[in-house]
C-alpha cells in the first residue's frame, strides 16, 4: 500500500510538472500501470491518445496538438503550415499536423489529430533548420522559419502557390534574410523557382 502511495505521489509531481505525460515518463519514474489507472478513475488524468496523458486541470495550450504528435511520433519533424502556424506566419491554417518522416519509415499511428506525411530521404533534412521547442513537457522539433518557407516551396503543389509567396513575403520581412532562404531553397532543390520571387519582394 505504501509502495503504491509512493508511486501515486510520484505520479502527481510529474503530471504537475508537465501537463503532457507520455507512458515511457510514467515508466522511468518507476510508475506502474495500476498507478495510472487509479489516477484516471480519481479524474487526476485522462488518456488523451494512445500513451499520451494529459492532467485534468491543465490549462489549453495553441501547441498541444503538435505536443501530441511529437510525444506519438518522436522522429517526426514539424513542418510545412503547422511549422508557419507555430511562428504566427501568413493567414493559412493547419486542419492537421504536418510531420516529415524519413522515406522508409512506417507512417505513424496517431488517431488524433489528424496528421499529414511528407517523406524525405534527404538526412539534411533532420539535422539542419530544425529547433527543438519544448511543448507540454514534450520535446517537439519545428522547423525554422526560412527552412519552413522554403520546404513549403518543395511541396508548393501540394499546397498552393499563394500561400507559399505569402510566406515567403513575410518570412523576408520579419524573420529571415534571403540569403538565409536561398541556404535551404538549395538543400530543397527549388533555388531556381525561389529566386524570381525573392528578387521581387525583397
Amino acid at each position: 500500500m505504501k509502495e503504491t502511495s509512493s508511486q501515486s505521489q510520484r505520479l502527481l509531481r510529474l503530471a504537475k510538472k508537465q501537463p503532457l505525460i507520455r507512458a515511457k515518463d510514467f515508466e522511468l519514474a518507476g510508475i506502474s500501470s495500476m498507478t495510472i489507472t487509479r489516477a484516471g478513475r480519481a479524474k487526476q488524468l485522462e488518456r488523451v491518445n494512445r500513451g499520451v496523458y494529459r492532467r485534468l486541470d491543465a490549462p489549453w495550450d495553441e501547441n498541444l496538438s503538435l505536443s501530441e504528435v511529437a510525444a506519438l511520433a518522436p522522429q517526426a519533424v514539424i513542418v510545412l503550415i503547422s511549422a508557419l502556424n507555430f511562428h504566427h506566419i501568413g493567414t493559412h491554417q493547419a486542419h492537421s499536423v504536418w510531420i516529415q518522416i524519413k522515406g522508409n519509415a512506417v507512417t505513424p499511428r496517431v488517431d488524433y489529430p489528424p496528421i499529414e506525411v511528407v517523406r524525405t530521404t534527404n538526412a539534411r533534412a533532420f539535422t539542419e533548420g530544425g529547433v527543438i521547442h519544448k511543448l507540454n513537457g514534450i520535446p517537439v522539433p519545428i522547423t525554422s522559419p526560412a527552412r519552413s518557407v522554403a520546404d513549403c516551396f518543395k511541396y508548393r503543389n501540394r499546397l498552393g502557390l499563394e500561400l507559399c509567396i505569402e510566406a515567403l513575403r513575410e518570412v523576408i520581412r520579419e524573420h529571415a534574410k534571403p540569403a538565409e532562404v536561398l541556404e535551404y531553397a538549395a538543400m530543397n532543390r527549388v533555388e531556381n523557382i525561389m529566386i524570381p520571387y525573392l528578387e521581387v519582394l525583397s
